[in-house]
C-alpha cells in the first residue's frame, strides 16, 4: 500500500492552465508508466525534442515533475511525475480566473477520458482476462453539505489502500484508470 501524501490546493490559475494544456495532458499519461527523456517522450508522442523538453521545463517550474539525475546520461535529462495528491478548491473559493481554468481543465479530462475509454472498447477482444475489467456503476446517495467531504476522502483513501507502493508490479498487472464523479442533482 502507497502511504497517501497530504492535500495540495492548486488556487493559480496558470497551475491549472498548464495542466489543461492537450500535449501536457498526453505527457502526463505517458509520464504515468514511468521516467522519460524529452527524447524517449517526442519518439512516443510525435513530438520534437525541443517542445518536449519546453513542456517538461513548464511542469517541472510548477512542482508537477522533477529531474532523475541518476538516469541522466550526457546532457540527456530525464524526468518523473512528482506524486502528489492534488485538488482545486470549492468553487465558492475560487476566483473568476481560476473558475474558469478549471472548467477548461474539466473540459479536457472529460475528452481525455472518453477517448481512452473509445480505445479500451475497441481493443476489448484482444485483451483476454482484461476484456471483463470495466467496471462501472450508477449510484446516488442522498447527504448533507458536510457529509460530501468525508465521502469523498474516503473514496481517496480506498484508492490509496490500493496503490502499491513498489514501482515493480506482477507481470499480471495493468494500470487501471479510477475516475469519481459527483454532483448534487439540480
Amino acid at each position: 500500500m502507497k502511504e497517501q501524501p497530504a492535500p495540495e490546493v492548486l488556487t493559480d490559475p496558470a497551475q491549472v492552465r498548464l495542466l489543461a494544456h492537450p500535449l501536457r495532458r498526453r505527457i502526463a499519461e505517458v509520464m504515468r508508466r514511468g521516467p522519460v527523456s524529452a527524447t524517449t517522450l517526442a519518439r512516443e508522442l510525435g513530438q520534437s525534442t525541443g517542445s518536449t523538453s519546453y513542456h517538461l521545463r513548464q511542469l517541472a517550474k510548477h512542482g508537477f515533475v522533477e529531474e532523475v539525475p541518476e538516469l541522466a546520461r550526457g546532457r540527456e535529462r530525464w524526468w518523473r511525475v512528482v506524486p502528489a495528491d492534488r485538488r482545486i478548491p470549492p468553487y465558492r473559493e475560487q476566483s473568476p480566473r481560476l473558475r474558469e481554468a478549471v472548467e477548461e481543465l474539466t473540459r479536457l479530462e472529460f475528452a481525455n477520458e472518453l477517448d481512452m475509454l473509445t480505445r479500451y472498447q475497441r481493443a476489448r477482444d484482444e485483451m483476454g482476462p482484461w476484456a471483463d475489467a470495466l467496471l462501472f456503476s450508477f449510484s446516488t446517495v442522498t447527504l448533507t453539505p458536510e457529509q460530501v467531504r468525508p465521502f469523498f476522502e474516503e473514496y481517496i483513501a480506498l484508492i490509496y489502500r490500493y496503490k502499491r507502493a513498489d514501482d515493480d508490479p506482477p507481470p499480471d498487472a495493468r494500470t487501471l484508470h479510477a475516475r469519481f464523479l459527483a454532483f448534487p442533482e439540480v
